[in-house]
């Protein structure tokens, strides 16, 4: 079985479980997390998350944030000046965050308690936004549960986007192709 098919099997046993209302927002965040390599066989699978979330009677919705800085940056009033000039381009800047999470609020929004909203395309955010401040940034929103697609590791209660940035402790429920639910 490849990686992104036990992630999707312990996903699928996940999504069934009954969902507990009372937990507060921060605590509704699920990181299916998975090796960076795997990104193109977790998108030509993404139809079968979808599937497994419906089959287990939740809506899903799904949010993708691959071409969100170029989207941003094409809208930008100072775009040339950046352009020129790339290292006067606040890191990170916090126009780009609230563009990022006006995204996936909207999302969240066209959602209920029991609908999975799922980010795909964190990865294009490396360099400009930490997942950590986008998932804090929306959480107040999160009605159902939201699903971060991870490219990254998860161990001992740390995560590490793309394996290059030091990790940091979130109390997200991760989902990984080797453990399941941690």
């Amino acid at each position: 079985m490849s990686r992104i098919d036990a992630l999707l099997k312990n996903y699928a046993s996940y999504v069934r479980l009954p969902w507990d209302r009372s937990l507060p927002p921060a605590q509704r965040v699920w990181f299916a997390v998975y090796d960076p390599s795997d990104e193109r066989r977790l998108r030509l699978r993404l139809p079968n998350f979808e599937l497994a979330t419906r089959e287990a009677h939740h809506g899903w919705r799904c949010c993708d944030l691959t071409d969100a800085f170029p989207r941003w940056m094409a809208s930008h009033d100072y775009r040339e000046s950046y352009f020129e000039s790339p290292e006067d381009l606040q890191n990170p800047h916090p126009g780009f965050e609230e563009y990022v999470a006006n995204i996936v609020r909207a999302e969240l929004e066209k959602g209920d308690d029991q609908t999975v909203v799922a980010v795909v395309g964190v990865a294009s955010l490396f360099g400009f936004m930490k997942v950590s401040r986008l998932v804090e940034l929306v959480e107040d929103s999160i009605r159902g549960r939201l699903l971060v697609f991870f490219p990254g590791t998860y161990e001992n209660n740390l995560y590490r986007f793309l394996d290059a940035r030091d990790g940091w402790n979130y109390h997200a429920v991760p989902i990984t192709a080797t453990g399941g639910l941690q």
